[in-house]
Order: C-alpha cells, then structure tokens, then sequence
C-alpha cells in the first residue's frame, strides 16, 4: 500500500488473527508500520510466517479465549506490557458461522448459546475492556487521539440467512446495537474516538473454501450482486484498515460499510432470483 495511513507506532489489536480476514488485516497493519497484537484463540501456526517478516517489537501474538472475562484481562495487560502502550485500535473480527443449515425451529438450544457466546457476548468483553484501558489514560495522551474499534459484520445480519439465524443475529447485534450505541459512549472516553464496522458478504476464506465449491451456493451469492465476485480477503482487510486510520477517515463514525460487491439480498434459493 503506497498511502501512508499514519499507523506507525500504533497500538492495534486484531482478534481472530490467525486465518482469513484477520490474518490480512494484521499484514495490512504491519504494512503501515502499527504494532499489532494478533490474537489467536487455539492455533497460531499461520501467524509463523508474518512472524518471520517482523520482529517482535512489531508483532505479538497472543492466545485467549474470549468469552473468558479473566482470559481478555490478561490479553489486553499483557499486549500493553509487550508494546509498553495501550490498544488503541481494536479490531472486532473473530467469530463462528456453524456451517449446518438449521431452521430455528430444529436449532439446539446449545447451538444458539454458542454462537451468541462468541460472536457477540466475547466481542462485549473486548469492546468493554479496550475502552476500560483507555479510561486509564489521560484526555490528553496521544493513546486516545487515534482510538477507536472496528467491527467486522456480515451481510448476513442486514438481509439475515435462511438457516443461519443464530449467526444473522448475532452480527446484526454488532452492526447495528453495538455500532451505533458505542460510538456515542466512545467520545466520553477519547472524545476524537470512532467506532464504525465493516460488512462483508462471501468472502473466499479457507473456511468458505468447501460452501464455495457447491455451484448453488456461489449462484445464491452472486445473483443479486452486480459485481459478479466473491470478495478476496484483502478486499474486506482494506477497508478495515482504511477506516481505522484517523488520516482518512477521521470524521467516520457510527458507520456500517458493506464489501459485498452492491448486493441487494440473499436468495434463498434459484427460484427467488431476481
């Protein structure tokens, strides 16, 4: 990326780094300069690479499990003792998507539950101690001047998913109550502070890799998007990336920004095309 976003030195937690989109934004940070704590729930083997490019003074990851309260305390303790700084942007990106069409009147009461849990009750936890780290910082500090979250999202929760309604609520929950509540709670912190979220659509991930194989469902995605593509991972990292830099998007706020090619609606299946 030619653009300088003015993210060297910054603080960046990444969650869900270790695959997919959050492995791209990570280098994409990096790229720019940031330091970036790349979080990791069971296997960080994908992260060895990028650790072989950066040093430590520039990358660390760090295990958790996120809808551990106690287990998100001491990521946020101890990325700031690695980087001797706080987060200053936090990037809400991990999450589950079961991949079984379920409707919700044959849906496990469990299956809900987890979903839920770690898409949205375990990005509660890094949301509420992110900003409980800056709480902890002078109005003044160059830590607050940049400070702000980025939620990844999912078209799913603004046209929902048929058989996937724990999943469709879940990022619904993220785009629109948390967004739009957080970015007025934010300013009583760092008052230049920004919350916005990113939406995808399909995006060719190595856990979309096997749904994408299915003709049906690459149809379904693509027929009420004019662009006629599924988005690369890059395509959604950047414009995580993009709005996390004060540079650019410094007056963004409250934002949902969709990378889903102008789709207009999920089919449920070839008979609804239109």
């Amino acid at each position: 990326m030619g653009l300088d976003l003015e993210l060297q030195d910054i603080h960046v937690l990444v969650t869900g780094a270790s695959g997919g989109i959050g492995l791209e934004t990570v280098k994409l940070f990096l790229e720019q300069g940031a330091k970036v704590t790349a979080h990791y729930n069971s296997n960080s083997t994908s992260l060895h690479s990028l650790e072989s490019q950066f040093s430590s003074k520039q990358l660390f990851a760090a295990q958790a499990e996120l809808t551990s309260e106690s287990s998100v305390e001491l990521v946020f303790a101890s990325a700031q003792a690695h980087f001797g700084l706080p987060v200053q942007i936090l990037v809400v990106n991990h999450g589950i998507w079961p991949p079984q069409d379920t409707p919700i009147w044959e849906m496990e009461l469990e299956q809900w539950k987890r979903t839920i849990d770690v898409n949205l009750t375990a990005s509660f936890l890094v949301t509420k101690h992110f900003l409980r780290c800056l709480t902890k910082a002078d109005v003044k500090d160059e830590e607050k001047q940049k400070a702000n979250i980025v939620f990844v999202g999912s078209t799913a929760g603004r046209f929902g998913e048929k058989g996937h309604s724990d999943y469709a609520a879940s990022k619904s929950a993220l785009m629109y109550g948390l967004t739009l509540t957080l970015k007025n709670e934010i300013v009583k912190i760092a008052p230049q502070g920004r919350v916005n979220c990113v939406a995808p659509g399909w995006v060719r991930t190595p856990l979309a890799e096997d749904a994408l194989r299915d003709p049906d469902v690459v149809y379904r995605a693509l027929a009420t998007t004019p662009l006629k593509k599924i988005a690369t991972t890059y395509d959604t990292a950047m414009q995580v990336v993009l709005l996390s830099s004060t540079k650019v998007s410094g007056h963004v706020t409250g934002q949902i920004v969709n990378v889903a090619g102008g789709m207009e609606g999920r089919l449920l299946n070839k008979a609804d095309d239109i």
